[in-house]
């Protein structure tokens, strides 16, 4: 079992900063794949970033160049620093890690931090 504790979302005004932090603990081996979705009223969830346990990052086309993810493995916590927002990035914003060991994956998932940018 995997317990995530996000912090760090807020009000922002357009063109500003954030930065979203996440703190993984529970029974750990290794955390494949860390990462950050978000959910805005009416839409669907969508992947925003993520990072594998090696350093290869993803980033969807709508953040590439503003946002930027990054993680600790040994202290199993993930960051994504947010630039130049815009209002189309207010969103509740979840954290997210994938564990996979022989036959079983895992997800698990924040309980999700508003983010409000303001135009």
């Amino acid at each position: 079992q995997v317990q995530l504790v996000e912090s760090g979302g807020g009000l922002v005004q357009a063109g500003g900063s954030l930065r979203l932090s996440c703190a993984a603990s529970g029974t750990i081996f290794v955390i494949n794949k860390m990462g950050w979705y978000r959910q805005a009223p009416g839409e669907q969830r969508e992947l925003v970033a993520d990072i594998t346990s090696g350093g290869d990052t993803y980033y969807a086309d709508s953040v590439k160049g503003r946002f930027t993810i990054s993680r600790d493995n040994a202290k199993n916590t993930v960051a994504l620093q947010m630039n130049s927002l815009k209002a189309e990035d207010t969103a509740v914003y979840y954290c997210n890690t994938i564990i996979i060991t022989p036959g079983r994956r895992m997800s698990s998932w924040g309980q999700g931090t508003q983010v409000t940018v303001s135009s």
